[in-house]
């Protein structure tokens, strides 16, 4: 009798599909990283409010909410390739709107921008999720999405790397102490080329993504398409509105993706409340990033041995200490806390995307990958009420005390929150591994 053997990661035959697909991964982790400083960016050369500044995230991560859907009936009815298309092809737009924007200087045209670019990753992100999970045995599916999902930091790595050779560090307003006190004519000459630094990445960046579209049109891969015979949309919902596991999933990744924004924009204010730039607060988001890697590759390599629920709940716990040891030790060592928190978020978006749409048929899945990228409007929402927590005191980050912690450490109280209920959700999944 032959001994049993474990279902591969990556037949052989998708495997060329399956590295075209997961190089995405890296794109819209290289636009979430660039983004993530321009809110401390925007705040100083634009002289703008915590809560106000935080509208580059209620555009870049509302663009998902929006787009999420109609890209997934879109990808439904025809093919995974021309979805690709098409989200490269937004994601380039909005980057390029960068140009005129800046010419402007109108913050709501910035934001404009984000929001189109983010029809793109809603594009991308519809498409190369379910796409992962079904290229190959369901057993290995959460497993599959983690490995792909690793690429998404090498992204991150990149983007901040950019963000901060070439952006933090070119701004001649972060070098000012009171840039807002200048001479009028002085902050506008420096106002306008400090638009032009922020300006740039975004532009090379659309060109880039130009290069990317015209390689993947003319290539050939496997494609899915409808053939008029799925079922309606309608009973997709029904099917998903049923399914618990689905639901408490989605607002899992609402909260998660909510704490994951928080937890890397706000890094840039916890270390000003310390008196690091933003350019040397830069390192330590890299530093996060890095866990962040090697939490995803560790997490990738437990889930072999170890429930996708029960691996969920104990990361999230870890997550939720460092995060209280954010909230209430001050200094350098709460911002190591700050950074530590990465570590354990690593597992969580895959792991809740995959254990989310476990179980499902192959159309059923494609819209409940909607919803799962519609959760990423917690990036939009959160973070705004923490900046709003943070702007309690005044316009610094650190002028009044919360429960005996400055504003700016106490306003993690809502990461803490969102990884309570990640942690329940994990305990509560954990039960039903033999569905996994």
């Amino acid at each position: 009798m032959k001994a049993s053997t474990k279902a591969k990661l990556v037949d052989r035959k998708t495997l060329l599909p399956f590295i075209l697909i997961t190089s995405l991964f890296a794109l819209w982790g290289f636009a979430n990283a660039v983004t993530d400083p321009m809110v401390q960016a925007f705040k100083k050369v634009l002289e703008l409010t915590n809560s106000q500044a935080a509208w580059v995230q209620m555009a870049f991560y509302g663009g998902y909410f929006c787009m999420a859907l109609p890209a997934a009936l879109f990808v439904r009815k025809y093919s995974y390739k021309v979805g690709v298309l098409i989200g490269l092809a937004l994601y380039a737009f909005g980057a390029l709107l960068f140009y005129p924007a800046a010419i402007t200087e109108q913050f709501w045209f910035f934001c404009l921008g984000l929001y189109i670019l983010t029809f793109g990753l809603a594009f991308l992100e519809t498409t190369a999720n379910p796409y992962i999970l079904a290229m190959g045995a369901k057993e290995t599916a959460t497993q599959r999405l983690n490995l792909a999902q690793s690429f998404n930091p090498v992204g991150l790595l990149a983007g901040l790397l950019v963000a901060q050779q070439f952006v933090l560090k070119k701004l001649q307003s972060d070098d000012i102490a009171d840039f807002a006190s200048l001479e009028l004519a002085k902050k506008t000459l420096i106002r306008t080329s400090d638009l032009m630094v922020i300006r740039n990445p975004y532009v090379i960046l659309g060109l880039v993504l130009i290069g990317i579209f015209i390689l993947i049109a003319v290539s050939k891969m496997p494609q899915t398409k409808g053939d008029g015979e799925i079922p309606s949309v309608r009973a997709s919902f029904d099917a998903l509105r049923k399914n618990k596991k689905y639901v408490l999933g989605v607002l899992a990744q609402v909260f998660y993706v909510g704490a994951q924004i928080m937890c890397w924009t706000y890094i840039y204010q916890y270390a000003e409340a310390i008196g690091i730039s933003s350019s040397d607060a830069a390192n330590y988001q890299f530093a996060a990033f890095i866990l962040f890697l090697v939490g995803r590759a560790i997490g990738t390599y437990l889930l072999r041995f170890v429930n996708s629920g029960q691996l969920l709940k104990y990361f999230a716990l870890l997550a939720g200490i460092s995060t209280v040891l954010t909230i209430y030790v001050e200094g350098i060592y709460g911002l190591y806390a700050l950074v530590a928190i990465s570590l354990f978020m690593s597992i969580m978006f895959p792991t809740i995307y995959g254990v989310s749409l476990n179980g499902l048929n192959e159309e059923e899945s494609k819209i409940g990958a909607a919803g799962l990228v519609m959760a990423i409007v917690g990036g939009a929402l959160l973070p705004k009420w923490q900046g709003m927590i943070i702007d309690l005191g005044g316009s610094a980050v650190n002028d009044t005390q919360i429960t005996g912690a400055s504003e700016v450490n106490f306003s993690f109280i809502l990461p803490l929150l969102c990884f309570v209920y990640i942690g329940w959700y994990g305990r509560k999944v954990s039960k039903l591994a033999n569905e996994l």
